[in-house]
């Protein structure tokens, strides 16, 4: 019986050491998991950092983009808008020299000479103002039009039975504009 005693005793503690033995294995697969879990965490982490990283770095670029092809642009309508007004400084000076002359040739001749020096002032006039039209000058049309403060400055209302109240009745000075431009609104007498 001893013999039996002994053997389930050693059946026992070779049950009791495979149970430690197990524990042991599983314990030492726990830590392995944790330490692969930890890892992974930190390498998700670092995943998640990187991306955050690279998401930053293309809106960046993006906005970079955004702010280059704007500035293209602006820079390209200074340049169509430099172009297309060039002359405009050159056309403000030379208005009142064309106001002159329409002054001037508005004036009653009677003498031989002075017809001829008016036919004269007509030539320069005429190439003068065919010149300006080339740059883009135009007169602005204003008697028997609509007042617009955009193209006409109101000097003086007047009562006419000619014309529909808020119409130009008269035009007292030119208004010109250079393409789509103002460059000096008609100045005018609006009917009531």
């Amino acid at each position: 019986m001893d013999q039996a005693k002994q053997q389930t005793q050693e059946e026992q503690t070779d049950v009791q050491a495979e149970v430690v033995e197990n524990d042991v294995v599983k314990a030492e697969q726990l830590d392995t998991e944790d330490a692969t879990q930890e890892l992974l965490t930190e390498e998700e982490k670092q995943i998640q950092a990187l991306q955050a990283e690279v998401k930053e770095l293309n809106n960046r670029l993006l906005r970079s983009q955004a702010d280059y092809d704007n500035f293209r642009r602006r820079t390209r309508q200074d340049m169509e808008a430099a172009t297309k007004f060039r002359a405009q400084s050159l056309i403000e000076d030379l208005i009142p020299a064309i106001d002159n002359f329409d002054r001037a040739l508005a004036v009653k001749v009677e003498s031989d000479d002075a017809k001829s020096l008016l036919q004269g002032m007509e030539m320069v006039y005429r190439q003068l103002t065919d010149a300006l039209k080339t740059e883009g000058l135009q007169v602005i049309d204003a008697v028997g039009q609509s007042f617009d403060p955009h193209y006409h400055q109101a000097v003086m209302q007047v009562e006419s039975d000619e014309f529909e109240p808020n119409q130009v009745v008269e035009e007292l000075q030119k208004g010109y504009k250079l393409k789509d431009r103002v460059i000096r609104p008609s100045m005018v007498k609006v009917s009531q």
